[in-house]
């Protein structure tokens, strides 16, 4: 009798314990919580992704493994790959705010373009590449690259200086929009074109600058917008709003749509910019992933790069409570954040102009790809982007099978 007793009373204090210690937290006496920090911070209630048939499809085969990993620690994130219309290239920006071009194995890499004007020494190049969160406000941080096949130049979207371009010798890009309505532009991400000349890009949040995407993915941020730079009255508009992190952006051949990758709700919208539809947004698909870019090849279909879904942030996400509960344990956000979305690997899926998921190819354990931001299909290869590793990853399909 006196050991049951000595159990309930133990178990009773273990109780009594941990629920002092879930008011502790909650109350955050010390202030060390990143949510102490930010006043502003308000978890959002974002609906869980529709789950399908395809959104659970897997590659068996592991055919990311097939890459191959080149220009280690030359430089760090290439975020975005670009080729111009003389088949020059590649072209990426990378972390400390320079954007490269490769000139061939003999020449190697050179800096083709800056886009802040205000470098200094802090912005320099390292051997190895090192991170320059600290100074991208400063050094600039080059994403989303495209070429205007018609005029030959490089846009840019800078994350901090806006929307850029930069002429075919390269040089200082110029900025072309870093406000509208009188707000600035404070997360500009990716940027395409339709066969009428404007210029569309998104603005991930209205909230945070990049240096805090990890603040603006865990709230549930809908501040984002996509924008249309008109190069001949030189305005910016906004198109549409409230979008949830609104990260790669791509015009489809005919310039009838738009699609849009929220990257918090994992999936892509279509915003109809000609037909009946027009003006009207939908859902393009439901993705496996949380994408990044999405890019177009010439067939017509769409890439989409993908971070690995995570279930413990798609419940967190539709429970706001629970989760500011969580970030008020006063540990580093990047754990926090890393703790909920899981072990990142590869991802990639290749969709038709109709939406219908064609492929999907990954590297589960991520030994090879352990990270893509974008996909960029060329002359029989897939050129894999990373935001955060020291490489691009090259999958040749002349030499490997995409076929499942």
């Amino acid at each position: 009798m006196a050991v049951e007793k000595l159990q309930r009373n133990t178990l009773v204090t273990c109780r009594a314990l941990c629920g002092l210690l879930v008011v502790i937290v909650a109350m955050d006496p010390l202030r060390l919580s990143f949510v102490r920090q930010i006043p502003s911070f308000q978890a959002k209630y974002v609906e869980p992704p529709v789950q399908n048939a395809a959104t659970m499809l897997k590659d068996p085969s592991n055919r990311l493994l097939g890459a191959m990993l080149r220009f280690e620690n030359e430089f760090l994130g290439p975020e975005s790959i670009a080729f111009d219309s003389k088949g020059r290239g590649p072209y990426t920006g990378v972390s400390d705010g320079r954007v490269l071009l490769w000139q061939g194995s003999e020449v190697g890499w050179r800096e083709f373009a800056t886009t802040s004007a205000n470098r200094y020494v802090e912005c320099d190049p390292r051997n190895p590449p090192i991170v320059y969160f600290k100074q991208e406000h400063i050094c600039g941080r080059p994403l989303g690259l495209r070429f205007n096949k018609s005029s030959s130049k490089l846009y840019i979207a800078d994350a901090y200086m806006g929307l850029m371009v930069v002429g075919s010798e390269g040089g200082q890009a110029q900025v072309l929009a870093n406000e509208v309505n009188g707000q600035k532009i404070k997360f500009a991400n990716d940027v395409d074109f339709d066969d009428k000349g404007f210029v569309y890009f998104t603005d991930t949040s209205t909230r945070y600058q990049r240096r805090q995407y990890l603040v603006s993915v865990l709230e549930g941020d809908n501040t984002g917008r996509l924008l249309r730079y008109d190069p001949q009255s030189k305005k910016t508009i906004v198109v549409l709003d409230k979008l949830r992190f609104p990260n790669g952006i791509a015009v489809n051949n005919d310039s009838s749509f738009i699609l849009i990758a929220e990257s918090i709700t994992a999936r892509l919208l279509r915003y109809w910019l000609k037909g009946p539809k027009a003006g009207t947004t939908d859902v393009f698909t439901t993705l496996p992933g949380n994408p990044d870019n999405v890019r177009l090849n010439e067939r017509g279909e769409f890439w989409v790069a993908m971070y690995s879904r995570s279930s413990r942030m798609e419940f967190l996400a539709s429970h706001p409570r629970l989760k500011t509960l969580l970030l008020r344990i006063p540990i580093p956000l990047e754990y926090t954040f890393y703790y909920l979305m899981g072990r990142s690997y590869g991802m990639v899926a290749r969709y038709s102009a109709q939406g219908e998921l064609l492929e999907i190819l990954e590297d589960r354990e991520g030994k090879v790809v352990k990270h893509v931001s974008e996909v960029e299909e060329r002359d029989g290869k897939l050129w894999l982007g990373s935001v955060i590793l020291p490489h691009i990853a090259v999958l040749n399909r002349q030499n490997y099978s995409l076929e499942p």
